[in-house]
Formats: C-alpha cells, sequence, structure tokens
C-alpha cells in the first residue's frame, strides 16, 4: 500500500505533467500558480490559465489537506473518525471556442484510518455540440483504461458517472458522461492498494492525450456568433450542477478550502435565456436529443 505521502508525490507530478501539455497545446497561454496553506492542515498548488489562444479559463489544482473533519462531513460519509488525509488533483477547462468541449478530471485519495480510506475520481465531457466520432473517441479511451484493471470498470463507472453528472432540475446529463467512482478499495474493486492507485495515476495522465487531440480536431472549426451564444448558454448548465450538486465543491466549502480554488470550475461567462426552444433540427436540439443517460459510445 503506497503512504499518502507517495500518493501526493505522484498526484503532483501528474498535476506537473498535464501543466506542461496543456501550455504546448494551447500554444499561447500560461499557467499561474498559487500555493496556499490551508487553516487546520496542509495546502495546495493552483494553477490557472487564462486568456489563452484556446483555454479561455483553465484550473489544473493539486491539494493535500489534513485536519478535524467536521461534523456535516462525518454524518454525510456515515463515519465516526475525527482525523482526515486528502490529497487529489482537479482539473475543469473551459475553452473559448463553441466546438472544443469542456473537460473535468478528478483523482483523489482519502484517509481517516488504517481501515477506512478509498480512492475516488473521474472524468467527464461537456460539448457545448455533441459530435459522435469525438464521444466515441472518448469513451473508447477511457473504457481502455479501465480495461487494464479490471473489465468490470467501464460500463460501472460510466452508469455511476451518467447518474451523478445528472441535472436533476433540468432533466438533462451535464454532457455525455465518462467514468466516476468513489470508495475505491480492494473490497470493492477487485484488485489491491498497489493496483488501484496505477489505476488513479492511469486515469490522470490519460486526461492529456484524450484532451489535446479534442483540441486539435475542433480547434481550427469556424463558428456563428449564434453558436458562441449556444456556448455561453451551455456554460450555465454546468455552473447550476457545480453549485448545486457537486459533491466536491460542497466538500472544500465544508472543510474551510480555500474559496478561489474551490470555484475555479465555474466557467468565465455564461448567459442564462429564458425558456429557450432550439429549432426543430438544429444542432442545438440534436445535441438536446443526446443529454441521456445510458447511451452507448463504445
Amino acid at each position: 500500500m503506497p503512504t499518502p505521502e507517495e500518493i501526493a508525490a505522484a498526484y503532483q507530478t501528474i498535476q506537473d505533467e498535464i501543466c506542461a501539455g496543456l501550455e504546448l497545446a494551447d500554444g499561447l497561454g500560461k499557467f499561474e500558480e498559487e500555493i496556499w496553506e490551508r487553516e487546520g492542515g496542509g495546502g495546495g498548488r493552483t494553477r490557472i490559465l487564462q486568456h489563452g489562444a484556446i483555454i479561455e479559463k483553465g484550473g489544473v489544482n493539486f491539494s493535500a489537506v489534513y485536519g478535524k473533519l467536521p461534523e456535516p462531513i462525518k454524518k454525510a460519509f456515515g463515519v465516526s473518525e475525527k482525523d482526515f488525509f486528502a490529497t487529489g488533483i482537479s482539473i475543469v477547462i473551459h475553452p473559448n471556442h463553441p466546438w472544443v468541449p469542456i473537460i473535468h478530471m478528478n483523482i483523489r485519495y482519502f484517509e481517516l484510518s488504517e481501515e477506512v480510506r478509498w480512492f475516488g475520481g473521474g472524468i467527464d465531457l461537456t460539448p457545448h455540440y455533441i459530435i459522435s466520432e469525438d464521444a466515441k473517441f472518448f469513451h473508447q479511451g477511457l473504457k481502455q483504461v479501465c480495461d487494464s484493471y479490471n473489465k468490470t470498470f467501464y460500463q460501472e463507472f460510466k452508469t455511476w458517472a451518467d447518474n451523478y453528472f445528472y441535472i436533476k432540475h433540468r432533466e438533462e446529463t451535464r454532457g455525455i458522461g465518462g467514468i466516476f467512482y468513489d470508495r475505491l478499495s480492494p473490497k470493492t474493486a477487485n484488485i489491491d492498494w498497489d493496483e488501484i492507485f496505477e489505476f488513479s495515476k492511469a486515469l490522470g495522465r490519460s486526461f492529456l492525450p484524450i484532451y489535446t487531440e479534442l483540441i486539435a480536431r475542433n480547434r481550427s472549426k469556424a463558428f456563428t456568433q449564434e453558436q458562441k451564444e449556444w456556448q455561453y448558454q451551455r456554460r450555465s448548465r454546468y455552473a447550476e450542477f457545480n453549485l448545486v450538486y457537486d459533491a466536491g465543491t460542497k466538500f472544500g466549502l465544508e472543510t474551510n478550502g480555500r474559496i478561489e480554488s474551490i470555484l475555479m470550475s465555474l466557467p468565465p461567462q455564461a448567459n442564462w435565456v429564458y425558456n429557450f426552444v432550439p429549432t426543430e433540427g438544429s444542432l442545438e436540439a440534436e445535441t438536446l436529443s443526446l443529454l441521456k443517460k445510458d447511451i452507448n459510445w463504445v
């Protein structure tokens, strides 16, 4: 079993790799880093890229925090332990181009004691316009990572993502899903701690080749002002999910995390349009028709 220090160090390395790769893919923007400390224990490295050639706002954040677990979190987790350690990487990228999708990834480790600890994480894609070929490429990449460790992971974690990234008050999924998992341990994964850790790292390292390929496929496409307005509208759904349902946002706020890092997932601009109804047969209508659970993309 890797130690908490080893897990945190590996996550920091993956953060470095992803930031370097995204800067290369963007071609203009550079990450700004802010080192922060958490009152109560630990801290992190917030890295933000803004006003790039393709990335309008992107965050690749690392944290390793510890201390006393707040009562609301203890109740939510159903645990009695008081001390916790948590480390992870959280990524959200908002492109400036309607044909390049929003992407989110999180890999994390949480520990209360030798007996109570687990890995969690996931990656999901939120296209402003759903392109079937891109959706298949994205899901095939995730399935390949999952299948390398357990053949049941992909379908199980895809269903979990479909259910988790669901905007109940809109009756639509946030995007085309991906994979999501939590409380992964040898009991639930049928692989040992070392393999679970390797899976976590492999998922983290799948982010860069998958997303840079999606950028390359779409960054040169022309778009209209109407399509740009649609992008802003789709961003509003992203904001709604993160503020209403996202567990990571709630955990960060409950544990007195750094507010700027927690809310870096929000887009730089989003629009809310009253009672929008897309034109029948339009690309917007097609996208809305595909924001459903249980679509088989592979």
